[in-house]
């Protein structure tokens, strides 16, 4: 084991407060990619069975060909589990990301962020202290008593673990019909965050007409709603969105359908409500790649997800089948390109000198709590 001198653990509270990009040691700029393939490698090759990379389907190209496993959030925080011998994950990915990996993670094992400027834009719209005030106005309002709580897994912790307390869960874009039923049964409303769009769509899908959704902002008081607009609605929605998914149009969707005959067009279901229902199919980035891989050849898709997983896609099926990004201009997650392969490098290059830099570490008290809502939601799928 690697001795010396670990730096101090980030709390998830201390991370949240860090937004700029961090600089890297003069050493690690300006570098070629030729010695950093090789350094890398050559850092990995020291480390051996004492490290696993985590690399989610937005990064770029550049970090994403180092990764052990590819994939989305939660089945990458779930590959942990394969390698209890592996002292350090590094994940390539962002905050609320590299948290849920540190709940799942053995005690023994450090979870590391390349770039602590690695956010998400969604997460950081489902504010702790926002949700504990909607509570509050919930509660004073007699409501919060028939309210089931549910978040989508692109939040931080300290939301995972709010939710869990009050008898709630998390869902991912994959099982979000089904733990919106599993919350149902147990209340009369849903208050679904960080992202309004997945909540309203699957809502939707599932035969829930629109007047009996609301969204909630919470820079309003009672979220800018009427008590009435309260009472009637089943579905809460969080006033956030993805500014990823959020850029795609039905104007778009034309305009490819008029260019390619007989395209199909398939989106995240973090798209607004209109282009979900313009689109031919929607679902998770897993349903995605799947759908389009098993598609028949000759078949020509419009994708509406992050740039760097549609361009990888393309690559992949070519020539057979024909892939577009539905957002031509490009749609790249900002702060999932901040993780570069300069960082990798200073992170494995630092673990082979015994120093860990970026740790993330969730705070006890809500690891619990976050690990009650990460395993109701295990248990509903």
């Amino acid at each position: 084991m690697a001795t010396g001198t670990f730096l101090p653990v980030l709390t998830a509270v201390e991370k949240a407060s860090i937004r700029e990009r961090q600089p890297l040691p003069e050493r690690y700029l300006g570098l070629s990619d030729e010695e950093m393939d090789v350094r890398i490698a050559a850092a990995r090759a020291t480390l051996g069975d004492r490290l696993v990379i985590l690399g989610h389907h937005y990064q770029r190209d550049e970090v994403i060909r180092f990764a052990d496993y590819t994939g989305d959030s939660f089945k990458l925080s779930r590959e942990v589990a394969r390698h209890p011998g592996a002292e350090f994950i590094i994940f390539c990915g962002v905050h609320f990301m590299a948290e849920s990996a540190d709940v799942l993670a053995l005690p023994h094992q450090r979870v590391i962020l390349p770039d602590l400027a690695a956010g998400c834009s969604m997460a950081d719209m489902a504010a702790p202290d926002d949700l504990e005030t909607c509570w509050a106005e919930l509660e004073a309002l007699g409501v919060a008593g028939r309210v089931v709580p549910v978040t989508y897994i692109n939040s931080a912790a300290a939301i995972k673990a709010f939710v869990g307390e009050r008898g709630g869960t998390v869902c991912t874009s994959s099982n979000a019909a089904a733990v919106l039923a599993w919350a149902w049964a147990r209340g009369e409303k849903i208050l679904f965050l960080p992202d309004q769009h997945l909540g309203r769509n699957t809502a939707y899908a599932m035969g829930v007409p629109l007047d009996q959704m609301a969204v909630w902002d919470p820079l309003q008081v009672n979220g800018g709603l009427t008590e009435e607009a309260i009472d009637r609605a089943r579905l809460l929605l969080w006033k956030g969105h993805c500014s990823v998914h959020v850029r795609f149009s039905v104007p778009q969707i034309k305009m490819m359908r008029e260019r390619h005959p007989g395209l199909r067009v398939i989106v995240h279901p973090e798209v607004p409500f209109d282009v979900m229902q313009a689109a031919d199919l929607a679902g998770s980035t897993e349903f995605i790649l799947k759908t389009v891989r098993e598609s028949p050849p000759g078949s020509i898709w419009a994708v509406g997800t992050e740039v760097h997983l549609v361009h990888r896609l393309a690559a992949e099926v070519a020539p057979s089948r024909t892939v577009h990004s539905l957002d031509e201009l490009g749609c790249l997650c900002s702060t999932m390109f901040r993780v570069s392969p300069n960082h990798l490098l200073w992170i494995l290059e630092g673990l082979v000198e015994g120093e860990v830099y970026n740790q993330v570490s969730v705070p006890d008290a809500q690891k619990h709590w976050t690990r009650v809502a990460l395993d109701r939601m295990l248990a509903i799928t």
